[in-house]
């Protein structure tokens, strides 16, 4: 049986499409995913069993092998979470408000730092 990797799959469409290892692309149809099975997650390796549609390949009966690492388990606590944007709060109000304020900008140390906090919270929050 063909294997490959989820590319995409739309939960609302009820479709997707996994490249296969030996080349080319198969369409997955919702009819295609195991019992209880919904979704399929990007890079999701799949085993599958093909048969030609009508307009090209289509997956029968897939198996999946192994899923993608979740970031779910990776989560931190609200509660840190809280403590990293108030701590956050207060490095801008000591170090980027007061030259705001001065019609100037951080310096560049300050703002990259910064920076990298406020995209790690976003990622937090995104999980």
């Amino acid at each position: 049986m063909p294997t490959g990797k989820v590319k995409f799959y739309d939960r609302d469409k009820g479709f997707g499409f996994v490249s296969r290892d030996d080349g080319g692309d198969v369409f997955v149809p919702k009819s295609a995913l195991p019992d209880g099975v919904e979704e399929l997650k990007p890079g999701t390796r799949l085993e599958f069993g093909v048969a030609a549609g009508k307009k090209g390949e289509q997956a029968l009966s897939v198996t999946i092998l192994d899923a993608p690492a979740t970031l779910a388990a990776a989560r931190r606590p609200a509660e840190e979470l809280q403590v990293m944007v108030e701590d956050t709060i207060k490095l801008i109000e000591a170090k980027v408000q007061p030259s705001l304020r001065r019609g100037k900008h951080p310096d560049r140390e300050t703002g990259k730092r910064v920076a990298q906090i406020l995209r790690a919270i976003a990622t937090e929050l995104e999980s």
